[in-house]
């Protein structure tokens, strides 16, 4: 079962996500040499990367990677490349080795096969993959219902493209293959309705149904689940 832990206020919450985040950077730095941190965008890891950001981390020694992009220039406000250079390739974590999804392709479909070439130059496996969850229980961007998921449940590939049931814009998602492939996944989430959310995709489930399950209902994979109101 997941490690929950919930908290009375955002600041707790970033504070402890950090703290996990630099430790395992730093250990895999000690034991291995570089480290592997795989993120995801959205508004709510904004707060987490500027504080990471700020870490007095060895970041020239540490590779990042996404866990899911939308086909949208990385300089568009929706790009997950744009967050990441925004709020985490900054400061302290200028130095670290960025490796994108997006690429010059004319559509995610097309593009798939080069975005995982790319990610051969990652560590894998990663040393902390920090996810978030939809209200629908997806995660990355392996949605309910989307065309693609059975091959992203299946496949051996690390990148896939996706076309999302509602969510605008193709995408392109790392496997479930890729997102087991990590020592350690951390979960943020925040306010009551992804806390329902979560609590639906924790029981017993057919992984179609919430894909977040593919997450939550291993037990090989350590797996921290961090709440805020």
């Amino acid at each position: 079962m997941p490690s929950v832990r919930r908290f009375d206020t955002a600041a707790g919450r970033i504070a402890a996500i950090v703290e996990n985040v630099s430790a395992s950077l730093r250990e895999a730095l000690q034991t291995r040499g570089k480290a592997g941190l795989i993120v995801s965008g959205g508004s709510t890891p904004r707060p987490v990367f500027a504080a990471l950001a700020q870490q007095p981390i060895e970041w020239s020694r540490i590779y990042i990677t996404l866990a899911d992009e939308r086909w949208v220039s990385p300089d568009d406000q929706d790009s997950n490349e744009h967050l990441v250079r925004q709020h985490l390739l900054r400061e302290a974590a200028a130095p670290a080795h960025f490796i994108p999804l997006k690429n010059a392709a004319r559509d995610a479909a097309s593009g798939a096969a080069k975005a995982d070439q790319a990610l051969t130059a990652f560590p894998w496996p990663a040393d902390i993959l920090m996810l978030g969850m939809g209200d629908d229980g997806h995660t990355a961007s392996l949605f309910p219902r989307a065309p693609e998921l059975q091959a992203a449940l299946h496949t051996d590939l690390h990148c896939i493209a996706v076309t999302p049931p509602a969510a605008p814009h193709q995408r392109l998602s790392l496997s479930a293959h890729a997102l087991m492939d990590a020592r350690a996944v951390i979960i943020d989430i925040t306010g009551p309705a992804k806390w329902a959310t979560y609590e639906r995709a924790a029981a017993p489930g057919a992984v179609e149904e919430m894909p977040v399950r593919l997450i939550l209902q291993q037990q090989r994979v350590p797996v921290h689940v961090y709440w805020s109101p």
